[in-house]
């Protein structure tokens, strides 16, 4: 297990994380126009590896409109192509649609390893034969790249093997020999989520340590912050778990108004809490009309919590569940039905 202690020794150096992100859209933007001005499915893999950083990191929920968008141009027959349509569908969580693409991609000659490492990544996802994945997952990892050895640790985190993920995840910190930031963030945030929520008795002080050092390497990462400002408020801290939501407002992500409305609300204010919860049904039912699977998960949490309307919740978790059965989209399942059994 990882001690606080650990955690004072320096972590790898790496671009300011403001100066990454700005160099960031410049790149994002470039793919764009270089797609635009070749007319075909050129650079199309390096446009949606752009939109999911700004995804995942920035909370920029509109990034799966654009790859959206891509998937609709990209009409040639290529692997390239069929690469990344896979890519595209599974970040908007259509994975059988992925496993079509990732097939079509292999008769059209897509490297093995590519389409390997997606058909790991969707299997993975779904919670679908994971006694191949993990055999998979350690054999791929033994080369020691920080790229192999996250998603293992992820895994392991999901079958239970919490001390064997942890140290999966402080060995692709020490693997990292490059300068962007996101990775590295990406790796503590995967360290806060398994010390914070995913061990039976949660060490908060650890996690919270995690999720900082997330947000050291990316200030504006969105799902660290919102994190972390749920153990400030767990904690009773308030002011904090505010101060640290409200400079990522604008990125259009639900969670982080629901979650400074469950703020306000413990502030005495129910009334703004009131006009942010509204403002957050209105972004998620407009997500989910467009990316149903996408966003279940994370409506139901909401509906079946903040947004008190649990008939939606178990609406949505019955999708999640049914469309990616893993042990946590089941468990959703189970407690919001038994929540709303109890409350009827």
């Amino acid at each position: 297990m990882t001690t606080a202690a650990e955690l004072a020794h320096e972590l790898p150096a790496a671009t300011d994380g403001a100066i990454a992100a700005l160099n960031h859209e410049s790149a994002r933007r470039r793919s764009w126009q270089r797609f635009a001005q070749a007319g075909r499915d050129l650079d199309a893999l390096a446009i949606v590896e752009a939109e999911l950083v700004s995804a995942q990191f920035l909370g920029d929920v509109e990034a799966l409109d654009r790859i959206e968008e891509l998937a609709r141009r990209l009409d040639d027959e290529t692997a390239t192509c069929a690469l990344a349509l896979a890519s595209i569908a599974s970040a908007t969580h259509r994975f059988a649609d992925a496993r079509t693409h990732l097939a079509q991609a292999a008769v059209r000659g897509a490297p093995v390893d590519a389409v390997m490492r997606q058909m790991l990544s969707v299997a993975q996802a779904c919670g679908a034969n994971l006694d191949a994945v993990v055999d998979a997952r350690q054999r791929i990892a033994k080369a020691g790249r920080t790229e192999d050895l996250v998603p293992l640790g992820a895994l392991l985190a999901d079958l239970d093997e919490f001390a064997r993920a942890d140290r999966v995840y402080r060995q692709a910190l020490e693997a990292y020999d490059d300068v962007s930031p996101f990775p590295l963030a990406w790796i503590c945030f995967q360290l806060g989520m398994l010390w914070g929520e995913q061990v039976p008795e949660p060490d908060l002080d650890l996690a919270a340590l995690w999720y900082r050092r997330a947000i050291d390497y990316v200030p504006s990462y969105v799902k660290a912050r919102v994190h972390l400002s749920e153990i400030r408020m767990r904690c009773g801290d308030g002011i904090e778990a505010n101060a640290l939501l409200e400079p990522v407002i604008a990125s259009g992500d639900p969670e982080v108004r629901w979650r400074l409305a469950d703020v306000l609300a413990a502030q005495g204010e129910p009334e703004s809490a009131r006009v942010h919860l509204e403002g957050v049904r209105m972004r998620y039912e407009a997500l989910l009309a467009k990316h149903l699977l996408a966003f279940a998960d994370h409506a139901a949490e909401f509906y079946a919590g903040s947004g008190s309307d649990p008939a939606r919740a178990r609406e949505l978790a019955r999708a999640n569940a049914a469309n990616r059965p893993t042990r946590r989209a089941i468990a959703q399942l189970q407690a919001i039905e038994l929540s709303a059994e109890a409350a009827s």
